[in-house]
């Protein structure tokens, strides 16, 4: 993080030997390109950090939807198998006494 410290400059203005008053004009753009290059420092990362987390989230979508598809492929085959048993034990109802014994 970039701090611009104010305090390194003489808040009272400065006389050269002649007697003649220093510009403060310089003083000001160097107090700007220092604000900026902090802006821009910092821009950049926020960037960097935004460009992380879309990453990251690009990851997570991925991801998300590969176990969308597994679910969705076990769904099918518990289904599957559950007509399959329907049909072989025709005279069991699904919530039968029988089915669990721990009743």
């Amino acid at each position: 993080m970039c701090i611009n410290r104010v305090d390194k400059f003489p808040s009272s203005p400065s006389y050269s030997a002649k007697g003649k008053q220093r510009s403060k004009k310089p003083k000001i753009q160097v107090l700007g390109l220092a604000r900026r290059s902090c802006q821009e420092e910092e821009g950049r990362d926020m960037e960097l950090k935004n460009l992380k987390l879309y990453l990251e989230n690009q990851s997570i979508v991925e991801e998300n939807e590969k176990l969308r598809k597994i679910a969705n492929l076990l769904h099918q085959e518990n289904l599957a198998l559950m007509s399959e048993f329907q049909k072989k034990f025709p005279h069991l109802d699904r919530f039968s006494t029988t089915l669990c014994p721990f009743k």
